[in-house]
C-alpha cells in the first residue's frame, strides 16, 4: 500500500461595514474557511503549481471522511468513520511528517441515514488551541477534547432527522461554540459553553434539511450569525440566539456557506436558482430592503461556497465543471467557462481556498484547478498528486507554513516543500 487571513490581493472587506468575527491575528487554519472565514490565505511562498513529486508526506487515514484539516500549532485534527457508520473517529496528527499522535473512537451505534457523497464525517473540526470541537450529527452530537487527546466532555443533540446525513461545522464566539443542526425535523440551531458543554441557547429553525455552516460578521456595530438555509438566510445575535434579520431565497437547500464580499454577503443556492447578495445590520424580513442584487444562474447547482477575489465573486458549477464570475458590487456575469477537459475528471465539491489572488478548485478526482480571475478566466494550472482510484476528494484544501494539506476520503498529502 502506499504511505500516503487574508488574501495578499484584498478582498476588499471593510472594516466600518462588515468584518468577521474572528482575531485578524490568529495565524492558524483553525476552523471551516480559515481565519476570515472567507477561504483566504495571506501566506507567502505557498505553491501555486504542484505535482507528485511535490508531496513532502502523504498518510493513509483509518475509515472515510470529508472533514478539511484544521491546525493548533503542531497538531491536525480530523473526523473519520469506520465500520459504515458505526464508529466515529477523532485523529490528531502530527504536522511535520503526519504521524498519528493519537486516535479516539469517541461514539459506537447503529448510523443514522446519510447520502453516498456525504457519508458519516464531514464537518470540520474548530479548535481554539486548547480544545478541539468536533460534530457527528446523531452519531453522538457534540464533542469536545483537549488538544492532547482527553475527552472534556460529549453534548448528545437529540432526534434531527433528515435522509443525507449532517455536515455543518461548530464555529466559535468568545466561550461559546455554536452548532447548526437543520434537519428535515426539529431542526435548531444552538450555542454551548465551549469549557463545561452547557446549553447557552438554542433557537428553531425551519425544518428543512440542510447543511450550511454559520459565520459570524459584525455589522452596523453588533455582532451577527449568519447561516444559510432551505428558504433563504437568517442573521442571530450570535450571544443570545436572537433572530435579527431573514432574506427570502430562490431555490432551496441553502448548503454553500455564505460569503462575506466588501460591505456585502454573497449567497448561493444548493439547488439551480438565482445567486443574490444581502446587506447585513437589517431586522425583520429585509428581503425588499437589503438584498442589493441577485442574478440568475446558467448552472445546474451547486455545493462549494462562492470565494471572492477583488471585485469578482467565483462561483462553481458543482456537476458541469463550470466556473462563472459575478461582479460582487451588481452581480453582473462578468464570465462564464468551463474549467474541465479531458484531463479533468470528477465534479467539484469541494469549497476553494484563495492565495496570492488565484483561487484553488479541487475536483473529485484530486486534480486542482487554479484559476486567476479578470476580464477574462485564466487557468494559471492543473495540478495532481496521483492519488489511487479509491480516493475520493471533497475537503478543502488547507493552507499552512507554505505548504498545503489536502484530504481525500481516505489519505492526506502534505504538498511543498
Amino acid at each position: 500500500m502506499r504511505p500516503t487571513a487574508y488574501i495578499a490581493l484584498s478582498v476588499f472587506v471593510s472594516a466600518a461595514c462588515l468584518s468577521t468575527g474572528l482575531s485578524a491575528a490568529e495565524p492558524e487554519w483553525s476552523g471551516w474557511r480559515g481565519p476570515q472565514q472567507d477561504g483566504h490565505s495571506s501566506e507567502a511562498n505557498l505553491p501555486v503549481k504542484w505535482g507528485p513529486e511535490s508531496v513532502a508526506w502523504e498518510v493513509p487515514l483509518k475509515g472515510s471522511g470529508q472533514s478539511s484539516p484544521v491546525i493548533a500549532g503542531n497538531r491536525i485534527f480530523l473526523t473519520s468513520a469506520a465500520e459504515d457508520g458505526r464508529e466515529r473517529i477523532l485523529m490528531c496528527l502530527n504536522r511535520e511528517d503526519g504521524k498519528l499522535l493519537w486516535s479516539e473512537t469517541v461514539w459506537t451505534g447503529d448510523p443514522e441515514p446519510t447520502h453516498n457523497m456525504n457519508g458519516w464525517a464531514s464537518a470540520t473540526c474548530v479548535t481554539d488551541g486548547e480544545r478541539v470541537y468536533a460534530f457527528f450529527g446523531r452519531g453522538g452530537g457534540l464533542f469536545c477534547y483537549s488538544v492532547d487527546g482527553k475527552q472534556l466532555w460529549n453534548k448528545p443533540l437529540g432526534d434531527f432527522d433528515g435522509p443525507w446525513g449532517t455536515a455543518a461545522c461548530p464555529v466559535l464566539f468568545g466561550d461559546l461554540v455554536i452548532q447548526n443542526c437543520d434537519a428535515d425535523t426539529n431542526a435548531f440551531i444552538a450555542a454551548f459553553d465551549k469549557t463545561t458543554g452547557n446549553e447557552v441557547w438554542r433557537t428553531k429553525r425551519e425544518d428543512a434539511r440542510g447543511w450550511s455552516t454559520p459565520i459570524i460578521i459584525k455589522a452596523a456595530g453588533r455582532d451577527e450569525l449568519v447561516v444559510n438555509g432551505h428558504s433563504g438566510v437568517r442573521a442571530y445575535n450570535p450571544a443570545s440566539g436572537e433572530e435579527l434579520w431573514y432574506c427570502k431565497g430562490f431555490a432551496g437547500r441553502g448548503t454553500p456557506t455564505v460569503t462575506p464580499a466588501g460591505d456585502l454577503l454573497h449567497v448561493v443556492c444548493g439547488l439551480k436558482g438565482d445567486t443574490y447578495a444581502v446587506r447585513p445590520g437589517g431586522s425583520g424580513n429585509v428581503t425588499k430592503t437589503h438584498m442589493v442584487w441577485h442574478q440568475p444562474r446558467r448552472t445546474a447547482r451547486d455545493l462549494p461556497a462562492p470565494i471572492v477575489i477583488g471585485q469578482q465573486s467565483l462561483v462553481m458549477d458543482m456537476r458541469r465543471a463550470t466556473l462563472t464570475a459575478h461582479d460582487i458590487a451588481t452581480g453582473e456575469e462578468v464570465w462564464q467557462e468551463r474549467v474541465a477537459d479531458a484531463a479533468v475528471t470528477g465534479q467539484f465539491c469541494a469549497t476553494p481556498v484563495s492565495w496570492s489572488g488565484i483561487a484553488f478548485f479541487v475536483a473529485e478526482s484530486g486534480q486542482t484547478i487554479a484559476v486567476k480571475p479578470g476580464e477574462k478566466m485564466e487557468v494559471v494550472s492543473v495540478n495532481d498528486v496521483d492519488p489511487a482510484k479509491a480516493e475520493i476528494f471533497r475537503s478543502s484544501p488547507t493552507p499552512d507554513k507554505g505548504q498545503i494539506l489536502l484530504r481525500s476520503n481516505i489519505r492526506l498529502y502534505c504538498i511543498g516543500k
